[in-house]
């Protein structure tokens, strides 16, 4: 195969993946975010930077989104939400601070492949994304063309662009690239 064939086999994994997101669910991590106080985006590694996208657009619709970590990110308190994306579900990081927020009264909500997960079981919320890692592959010989964890990573950036775009539309701007730019950087 070349690069373009790889290109659009790559495509239809990821249609498989993101065809298999229950809409419900989808629709419930929105309204999480339309009705946070604040929300706290969360995830290590390449979901960590997917998870970025999801914060920098937030903030770019005008809502205080914080990514967990930043020497600039705030205390979490009840009535906010954290977001985590993590494939496995089990990450030690995520984990240790999904109880930290509970333990706050922060709801918490988890985009991962296991919602039986660790991390899982503590959500309030959880999206699960049928995508195929290195780990599923050993448990269940699911097959995908990519290495590690691409095929989740990609999904959850696919999915999280999709939440801002249905969350533009409960929001009812008419303008969103206009709206967008009034809080992009301008510092460039």
């Amino acid at each position: 195969m070349d690069t373009v064939e790889i290109s659009l086999s790559i495509l239809k994994e990821l249609e498989g993946a993101l065809k298999q997101i229950d809409p419900a669910r989808a629709e419930s991590l929105v309204d999480a975010i339309l009705s946070a106080g604040r929300v706290f985006i969360a995830g290590t590694g390449r979901s960590g930077m997917m998870m970025r996208g999801l914060a920098m657009r937030l903030m770019h619709l005008g809502f205080n989104a914080c990514v967990v970590g930043e020497t600039i990110t705030p205390a979490i308190q009840p009535g906010d939400l954290l977001i985590i994306g993590s494939g496995s579900g089990e990450t030690a990081t995520l984990t240790t601070i999904a109880r930290k927020a509970k333990s706050i009264g922060a709801r918490v909500a988890l985009i991962t492949i296991y919602p039986e997960s660790t991390i899982g079981k503590l959500a309030d919320l959880v999206v699960p994304i049928k995508a195929v890692t290195t780990k599923s592959r050993e448990d269940s010989g699911a097959t995908s063309i990519q290495p590690g964890g691409s095929m989740f990573e990609q999904s959850l950036l696919l999915f999280c662009d999709a939440m801002v775009i249905r969350i533009i539309e409960k929001k009812g701007i008419t303008d969103s690239n206009s709206d967008l730019m009034k809080r992009h950087a301008n510092l460039e």
